[in-house]
């Protein structure tokens, strides 16, 4: 059905980054107070207030998650609960933490279905967890290479790692969860983890255990341990396991003389 025939509502999901009040960018800011409500989905209760401060219409999404319930009901509830209000005729905003189209399955649902309906919906970009982790640890994706995951997912899928590029695993405190719950799984599921990792790492490898900041004065978490050492760690939902290069790279001497007999073709 076309619900724009018979309304005008709209949707523009945005991202205010990581840091409260200090990531924002100007066109999420008049996102937010244009529209008529403003959903929040944040990872503190605090981002929730100062949202409420730009607008008098703000509904928390976080009432919806809980123990014991799957994450696929509780995003299907948040889906359906925002296109009510744009099948409404409203101008909804859709507002979540980091980058509203990184590791955030509720913001492209709600994007897709809104514009399979009829309706305009946009993205706007924010400032991510991978965005701070790059600042924060001052890595440089381009200068081996990154590849990243997320945890479970690593582990219920057969991939190809590359040992002397950067392994970047997202949230390893639901590592090996079959149950899509919000509880944070314990050591024998890390431990699975690690028997996939020591194929390609020795157990005493470095790695780093990373936690953006969301206030200011809390500053970062990047605490450096041995690999082994994951499974004791104190591990909260949202941290992410980066694992350096353990082996240097290999030049490809083939191709690289392949290319150089070009180069002497083309003078």
């Amino acid at each position: 059905m076309n619900y724009q025939l018979e309304n005008k509502g709209s949707l523009a999901c945005v991202g205010i980054g990581m840091t409260l009040g200090a990531h924002i960018t100007p066109i999420t800011k008049a996102h937010i107070r244009e529209s008529d409500i403003c959903f929040v989905m944040a990872s503190d209760a605090l981002v929730e207030l100062w949202v409420e401060q730009m607008h008098h219409n703000v509904v928390s999404l976080q009432p919806y998650y809980a123990s014991n319930k799957s994450r696929k009901k509780t995003y299907k509830e948040m889906v359906d609960a925002v296109l009510q209000e744009v099948r409404a005729g409203k101008k909804v905003c859709g507002i979540f933490y980091g980058h509203p189209g990184v590791f955030a399955y509720v913001p492209h649902k709600l994007i897709s279905k809104a514009r399979l309906e009829g309706f305009k919906a946009i993205m706007e970009a924010g400032i991510s967890a991978e965005d701070t982790l790059i600042a924060d640890l001052g890595i440089d994706p381009g200068k081996f290479g990154c590849q990243q995951y997320e945890a479970s997912q690593f582990m219920f899928y057969k991939r190809i790692i590359d040992p002397s590029a950067y392994l970047i695993l997202w949230q390893i405190g639901v590592a090996g969860d079959l149950t899509y719950g919000v509880e944070v799984t314990g050591a024998k599921y890390r431990q699975i983890l690690l028997e996939l990792l020591y194929i390609n790492y020795p157990k005493n490898h470095s790695v780093i255990l990373y936690e953006a900041a969301t206030i200011a004065i809390k500053g970062i978490r990047a605490e450096n341990i041995a690999l082994q050492d994951l499974v004791g760690a104190d591990i909260k939902d949202y941290t992410t396991l980066v694992i350096p290069p353990a082996r240097n790279m290999q030049r490809n001497k083939e191709v690289i003389q392949e290319i150089t007999a070009l180069s002497i073709e083309c003078c």
